[in-house]
């Protein structure tokens, strides 16, 4: 994942454009064994040992029956220093010829399996590895993983148009094969794809889509039977003084809100949105209730739920604003923010960051007590796996 440095700010990025209406269509399921992924970006577990992994650039969503690969090992997970280099050696490469996408920890033997992409251009391929709790690092034969994969209708072209206030427009490149180097464009990532959690009988992915009112959240059944439309979804951006429908959510987590669940969001230049679950339904246009702004010039990475001294709180990485904890207790109640909040500004509810954690590119939940993560101390640094301790 690229990481920038830059003292300048994405101040007005987006217009909000009127929502097309979507009719449901569904689109084919296929099944087999050797998944054939162009690009393995977001990944995350579901039942039993069922792995999904996103390919954005096929804008496709597998999900990766791992049975065989998911025992033999020492439970848990070690940490590893200059894990990217080992990665290398492991494959034969170089550790700049290496794209780490993600790692996600699974439920039952608390290992991490991280997706790369080895190489670069037409050329880079998928590999997954598996980590365990003594520190031996397995790469997961994919040609013999079963897999069923379901294709995302209406893919979006190779850039999105996001409009200023005023009328002018930055095309933003949406896809893995043709992401920009240099600021300001660096800094939105792939578009395709962004996130994806399973959570009660579904899969939600967010991401872009072709229409006109481009941001997606899609709920998406498992085992798979097809996809339909989606719902477009919007949501007030107060440093950008503009409802947004073309800025897509970047990483989210289920979690219940006074009983009713719900989607908590994170976007570019940094609101923090929740949307009920129930509002998610095929074709609908929906607006979220956006409850924070953490700060502008900054794309939130990943993000995982967990309880403290009895209090629920999201972690969240950024690449620009360091680790974040937000307690959760006033969600439900928060005001929503629906004026302009200065430039650089931040409001809604409250947060803390947490300098211990520097450079924390992924990161998800190992255990009651620690979080395991992706991390490095600069940019020109190794990328170390580490187990920490929850803030």
């Amino acid at each position: 994942m690229q990481r920038t440095r830059t003292s300048i700010m994405l101040a007005p990025v987006l217009l909000a454009l009127l929502a097309v209406p979507a009719a449901a269509q569904d689109s084919a399921v296929s099944s087999g064994t050797g998944p054939s992924l162009q690009h393995m970006g977001p990944i995350a577990f579901g039942p039993d040992a069922v792995l999904f992994a996103a390919d954005a650039e096929a804008v496709q969503v597998y999900a990766l029956d791992l049975a065989a690969h998911v025992g033999g090992g020492a439970p848990g997970a070690s940490s590893i220093e200059a894990i990217d280099e080992q990665i290398a050696a492991t494959l034969g490469t170089r550790a700049d010829n290496l794209l780490i996408t993600d790692l996600a920890v699974h439920p039952g033997t608390r290992n991490v399996f991280i997706s790369v992409m080895r190489g670069t251009g037409a050329g880079a391929r998928p590999v997954l590895l598996r980590v365990d709790g003594a520190g031996d690092m397995t790469v997961v034969s994919l040609d013999q993983v079963p897999y069923s994969s379901v294709e995302l209708p209406d893919a979006p072209g190779e850039q999105t148009d996001m409009l200023l206030k005023n009328g002018n427009g930055i095309p933003i490149p949406n896809y893995p094969s043709n992401q920009a180097t240099e600021y300001p464009l660096n800094l939105f990532g792939v578009q395709t794809i962004t996130d994806l959690a399973y959570t009660d009988g579904r899969l939600y992915v967010a991401g872009l889509s072709s229409e006109e009112f481009a941001s997606k959240l899609r709920s998406i059944a498992y085992p798979f039977t097809g996809v339909d439309k989606g719902t477009s979804v919007e949501v007030w951006h107060a440093p950008h003084d503009q409802f947004e429908t073309r800025s897509p959510v970047y990483t989210f987590v289920p979690y219940e809100i006074d009983g009713e669940p719900h989607l908590v969001a994170s976007y570019l230049c940094t609101p923090l949105v929740k949307f009920p679950v129930a509002s998610l339904q095929p074709g609908a246009d929906v607006r979220g209730v956006t409850i924070a702004e953490f700060g502008s010039g900054n794309r939130p990475l990943d993000m995982i739920v967990y309880q403290k001294d009895g209090q629920d709180y999201i972690l969240m990485s950024n690449n620009r604003h360091g680790v974040m904890k937000v307690p959760t207790r006033d969600f439900g109640s928060a005001e929503p923010l629906t004026g302009i909040v200065p430039d650089g500004g931040t409001a809604g509810v409250e947060f803390e960051r947490i300098p211990a954690m520097v450079g924390v590119e992924q990161l998800d939940l190992l255990d009651d007590e620690h979080a395991i993560v992706l991390a490095r101390a600069s940019e020109q640094s190794p990328l170390n796996l580490e187990t920490v301790a929850l803030p």
